[in-house]
């Protein structure tokens, strides 16, 4: 009788692991004005809208957004819809709007002034309709298209005087240096702002990229700031209004205990930049864990905490070296991965530009960090683009309780999640909208949500398991390291070991490494992080229908016997 009990249970674990119950995943839908609430952005219902966008450059000496000598302005739109991105930050030098000598200038124009006539052709080759349009026509061609395609928009006002950005002594760093008039910024914020009133498509504004320069002081900040934010909503209320840091948008430390004093509420969004330079070298000259742990400490104490104060905080830019060569940045991303997941963060990404029409004195320059290669044509790293998609869909907020609140098991290397195929089969590394929901308690065991199987550790090098046995030290998982993100266990012959993935992303059992401080040793591999969600998956509902068989009278006694089968 046992027996057949015993191969009856399996029987039905097997088809309903085999052929489990597909739940639809919903699409994202554009809805505009967006609004705040406490820490998320929300749509009218209340539902949230999770910023994926990507910057786009126009505020560079032609004043054009870039890349239209290229390709159509429809295939661009289209190209960074199918991408996944549901939003571009879209950056513009204030001097398009408040400068009088350039209210009249075409785009042809322009391009001739900087003796781009190769551009001009190409652009009268991909773009016709907008060659003889002023400047700031033709950027609103631009945002018409984001919108025919479904893509948001920020409009973020990068600098004043046209050109690449930033440094400390470029004039256009703080209030009051040579090229950063506040009344004029202001002039140029509420111009901005009432140009694009009504257009559905602009769900936000920007008000300064990357503060900066010896003149930068946080009384100046408040005063100028909160006069920005107020010109701005008065002249479209429609719009999110987004206030970056100083520092280059890397601190917003002097919130901690003064907050803005505005007459609006509900519309407030702060800003700031993280990339791999932002600290130097210390991802190539120090051990990653070390570097990790220190950094997201630094991040959330210039920044990070006004999530918790109930503020929406966007990662406005951040970005590596798409050719995969650059140590440092390889390095940071994986870390900046692990943090927005956990944080699920809104985010754009620098950048959409595969190459400019000139930059710094270069006709043409191809960007390492653009998603589209120099002829924005093809994804200049497919790889990259698979990895951030985990990313580009929210975890949980307000209007995403789809299932209880749960953890996904997150591989930032890779940007895919633990997923077990079948009971029988080792766990592997999948798409994150298939992910396992796992519970993770106080006695550090990993367990599959409306089960009793949890994660264990048998041999190092061998497969990690689903078992049943979840008091032995094989099924107690620690996150360890300054990164927090190595899972550590015991195996049976008492020796430490860590979750790991070998080359076919199945879930092995390794020996840790990189716990030390040596800085050639990539710990990548073995990181993972335990990421709060609310979002249903296919494996869910085949595991609470396996719930409700176990909760079938005579349960203990089928138990009894899988321990027996499995000790």
């Amino acid at each position: 009788m046992g027996r057949f009990i015993f191969f009856t249970f399996f029987s039905l674990v097997s088809l309903l692991v085999i052929f489990p119950t597909v739940i639809p995943q919903s699409k994202p839908v554009m809805a505009q004005p967006l609004y705040t609430n406490s820490r998320w952005i929300v749509d009218e219902g209340g539902q949230r809208v999770k910023l994926a966008c990507v910057n786009w450059v126009s505020h560079l000496e032609a004043m054009v957004t870039e890349g239209l000598s290229k390709q159509p302005v429809d295939a661009i739109s289209k190209k960074i819809a199918s991408m996944g991105f549901n939003c571009v930050r879209l950056t513009w030098p204030l001097f398009l709007v408040t400068n009088d000598s350039l209210a009249s200038v075409t785009v042809r124009q322009s391009f001739q002034s900087l003796g781009l006539s190769d551009t001009i052709s190409g652009i009268q080759a991909n773009n016709p309709s907008i060659i003889d349009l002023p400047l700031i026509k033709a950027f609103q061609a631009v945002v018409s298209s984001l919108g025919a395609n479904n893509v948001m928009v920020i409009l973020d006002n990068h600098i004043s005087k046209p050109g690449w950005c930033c440094s400390n002594s470029d004039g256009n760093g703080f209030f009051g240096d040579k090229y950063f008039n506040p009344d004029l910024w202001i002039k140029g914020l509420t111009q901005m702002a009432t140009i694009f009133n009504g257009v559905s498509n602009v769900v936000g504004m920007s008000l300064r990229n990357e503060l900066r320069g010896p003149r930068q002081n946080v009384n100046d900040w408040y005063r100028y700031m909160q006069k920005g934010a107020e010109a701005v909503h008065s002249a479209n209320p429609d719009v999110l209004v987004i206030l970056s840091g100083l520092s280059y948008d890397r601190d917003l430390s002097f919130l901690r205990n003064q907050q803005v004093n505005l007459t609006f509420t509900g519309k407030l969004v702060f800003e700031m930049h993280w990339y791999g330079f932002s600290d130097g070298q210390a991802w190539l000259s120090g051990n990653p864990n070390q570097v990790c742990g220190r950094v997201v400490d630094n991040m959330m104490r210039l920044s990070g905490f006004l999530l918790d104060q109930g503020w929406p905080l966007l990662v406005s830019e951040f970005g590596m070296d798409l050719r995969g060569t650059n140590v440092n940045d390889n390095r940071y991303i994986n870390c900046f991965l692990a943090t927005v997941a956990e944080l699920d963060l809104d985010w754009a990404l620098w950048t959409l530009v595969g190459s400019y029409y000139l930059r710094e004195g270069v006709i043409g320059l191809n960007e390492v960090y653009g998603v589209l290669d120099w002829s924005w044509c093809e994804n200049r790293n497919s790889s990259f683009l698979e990895r951030i998609s985990a990313v580009q869909s929210p975890f949980r907020g307000p209007g995403l309780s789809e299932t209880k609140l749960h953890k996904v098991i997150f591989h930032p290397l890779t940007g895919l999640c633990v997923l077990r195929k079948s009971l029988f089969e080792p766990l592997r590394l999948g798409p994150c909208s298939n992910s396992e929901g796992w519970s993770y308690s106080a006695q550090k065991t990993l367990t599959l949500k409306g089960t009793y199987f949890c994660l264990q550790a048998n041999e190092l090098e061998n497969p990690a398991k689903l078992g049943i046995i979840c008091t032995d030290s094989t099924a107690k998982w620690e996150t360890i390291s300054d990164s927090k993100m190595h899972l550590s266990t015991k195996v049976n012959n008492g020796s430490t070991a860590c979750l790991d993935v070998d080359s076919e992303n199945t879930i092995v059992v390794s020996t840790c490494k990189c716990l030390g401080r040596d800085n050639m040793c990539d710990p990548g591999s073995q990181w993972f992080k335990l990421v709060d969600s609310t979002r249903s998956s296919i494996s869910t509902k085949s595991f609470l229908q396996m719930d409700s068989i176990l909760a079938l009278p005579g349960k203990d006694f089928v138990w009894k016997l899988l321990r027996s089968a499995l000790e």
